[in-house]
């Protein structure tokens, strides 16, 4: 996943002031510290610029002692020299501890802002509704939280601190060099345009190599996870050769966008050394002239070179904080673009938790319309009453729409008219917190985490005590696998709960409900993938749950659900049929022809 990030790098940004501004806001409330970052970067860059100007007086006063102990007329002056030492020693040293001061800091305003965006992520999720997570892949959401704030993260203590220093290292070495002579100086600013020019050349035809290198890199990363997340089922297919020839593939490409980009990337320095040292030959020689005829000094010179060296660096550094900066605008983009999301409705709370806590389980569906997209509604008029205790059966072939009316019950979607009511009450008056607390769900998919048994039971009542986890894994009738697990109940589920079969999972989320002790329940009574004998403790798990509680249950074996007091028959995300079983196999209708082909298919 990481490498996807990477790939993303080379992506720029479409409102790239905008996402700049909107990232100052998370700056905003370290500005001072900013302000620290500044004058300590300042003053690193400044003592370090004056080393050389300095040391050119000691150069100079060494060649003068030089010259009158050849001619007889005196000697070096060394403790002149001594103390021209000391101070570049002191200046050195205060600006490598500015340095690292202002690094400090750095590090420290990055991390804070990457957090605040980690923090202002988590909780933004929880206010986003269902539907965004039917647009967007959960591996997108997850490069957003990781991939992207680590890009900013890393960008803006790279960037901040370095913006500054190579600004004042050009301005402040120009400034210097033309003290020196503007004649070298002149000479030293020709060779940029012929650096740059050449550079430029070799960057934009290694660009695509990195931008290959990249794509290439996470499709094989990719291919990698996949084959290996699923190579018993690989093994099981022959896929062998077909996955390795497809590997060999993205190898390949990622071999030669590779070597090609590594290549490019090479010759940069050579390149900036040879125009550079160029450079410096011409410089040697004018500055020789010059010398001779007294303008400048030798020490001048000399300091003139170490000037021109520490000329092009910052300047190269701030191409790349540019490109660098490039990334952080598509990161951030992305980040924002998820923060600035559409949440869920405000919660209009007319219903107290205390008042929620003690209404009856009866449901209304008055007069409900609904469509994940307002232009294909699916639920066009629906209108039901369901008593408390009543068991409510959902049939329907899949993808019927049999899971649509759960979710608007427990309200993970909006209506677009009508209303659900609980006791009487409009459930979109009240919090989806004290609603959803009403609710027990055993699903089709079942959910277990990391965790030991008594931590998953315990997700939907968090002070549950031991006996009662005991209980409702007896109700639940998995107390007896339980306890045949080397720790009991104290025994951990690994993070894909393959150390317990689907039919124990399935018994340890009934317990799950039987722990919440909910009003209503919403049941999936799937069980295709389990042992005869574990479905029937399933089953009998479920009716025990369901006894004295409002029950709706998405029926998949309509032998079972003949008992139901009410039957809603889906077809297309219509509903076409509302009754118990025995009116509605006196209809003839759709149901009848449902269960008569099931009916005959478990004779044969």
């Amino acid at each position: 996943m990481h490498n996807h990030g990477n790939a993303r790098g080379t992506e720029k940004a479409k409102d790239f002031s905008g996402t700049f501004a909107r990232l100052f806001r998370y700056l905003k409330p370290y500005c001072w510290f900013l302000l620290a970052v500044i004058i300590f970067a300042i003053a690193s860059t400044v003592f370090s610029i004056i080393g050389p100007k300095i040391l050119s007086k000691a150069t100079d006063k060494l060649i003068a002692g030089i010259s009158a102990k050849i001619q007889n007329t005196g000697g070096i002056d060394f403790t002149y020299i001594n103390k021209i030492l000391l101070l570049l020693l002191g200046l050195y040293l205060l600006s490598m501890l500015f340095n690292y001061v202002q690094s400090w800091i750095t590090s420290g305003i990055s991390q804070k802002v990457a957090y605040s965006l980690r923090k202002d992520i988590a909780e933004k999720i929880d206010r986003l509704p269902l539907s965004f997570f039917d647009k967007h892949a959960s591996g997108d959401i997850l490069s957003r939280i990781t991939n992207d704030v680590d890009t900013i993260a890393q960008s803006l203590n790279q960037s901040m601190a370095q913006i500054i220093t190579s600004t004042v290292t050009v301005v402040g070495v120009v400034i210097m060099m033309f003290t020196i002579s503007w004649q070298l100086t002149l000479i030293a600013l020709a060779i940029l345009p012929v650096t740059f020019g050449i550079l430029g050349m070799v960057m934009s035809r290694s660009q695509k190599y990195y931008i290959g290198q990249q794509k290439a890199l996470g499709d094989a990363d990719g291919h990698i996870e996949e084959m290996y997340g699923a190579h018993q089922i690989v093994q099981a297919f022959n896929g062998e050769a077909a996955s390795v020839a497809t590997f060999k593939k993205y190898n390949d490409e990622l071999y030669t966008s590779g070597w090609k980009s590594q290549f490019f990337g090479s010759l940069m320095m050579p390149i900036s050394n040879l125009v550079g040292n160029i450079g410096y030959v011409g410089i040697c020689i004018a500055g020789g002239f010059l010398a001779v005829n007294s303008v400048v000094t030798i020490g001048d010179i000399q300091a003139f070179i170490q000037y021109v060296k520490s000329f092009t660096q910052p300047i190269t550094q701030m191409a790349q904080i540019i490109n660098l900066l490039q990334s952080t605008a598509a990161a951030s983009e992305r980040v924002f673009d998820f923060l600035e999301a559409e949440e869920m409705l405000e919660e209009e709370v007319e219903i107290s938790t205390e008042e929620a806590a003690k209404l009856p389980s009866d449901v209304t569906f008055d007069h409900v319309r609904f469509g994940y997209n307002p232009d294909k509604i699916i639920i066009k008029d629906f209108s039901l009453d369901v008593s408390a205790g009543q068991k409510i059966a959902i049939v329907g072939p899949t993808g019927a729409g049999k899971t649509t009316l759960v979710k608007l019950l427990m309200r993970f979607y909006e209506l677009n008219s009508g209303k659900i009511t609980i006791g009487g009450q409009d459930i979109s008056k009240m919090k989806r917190s004290d609603l959803r607390s009403m609710f027990g769900m055993v699903l089709q998919d079942t959910w277990l985490f990391n965790g030991t048994i008594k931590e998953n039971l315990r997700y939907g009542k968090l002070n549950a005590s031991d006996e009662e986890l005991r209980q409702a894994a007896i109700d639940a009738h998995a107390d007896h696998f339980i306890e045949q697990m080397p720790e009991g109940y104290d025994s951990m589920i690994n993070e894909e709960s393959s150390n317990i079969s689907a039919g124990q999972k399935q018994l340890l989320t009934i317990a799950r409900a039987f722990v919440k002790d909910p009003k209503i329940l919403i049941l999936d009574e799937a069980t295709s993938s389990v042992d005869t004998r574990t479905e029937l403790l399933i089953q009998q798990g479920m009716d025990r749950l369901m006894q004295g509680r409002t029950a709706f249950v998405i029926a998949h074996r309509l032998s079972t659900i003949r008992d139901a007091d009410s039957i809603i028959v889906l077809k297309d995300g219509d509903i076409v049929e509302v009754g118990n079983h025995d009116s509605l196999m006196a209809k003839k209708g759709f149901y009848a022809d449902l269960y008569q082909s099931q009916f005959e298919h478990s004779e044969e």
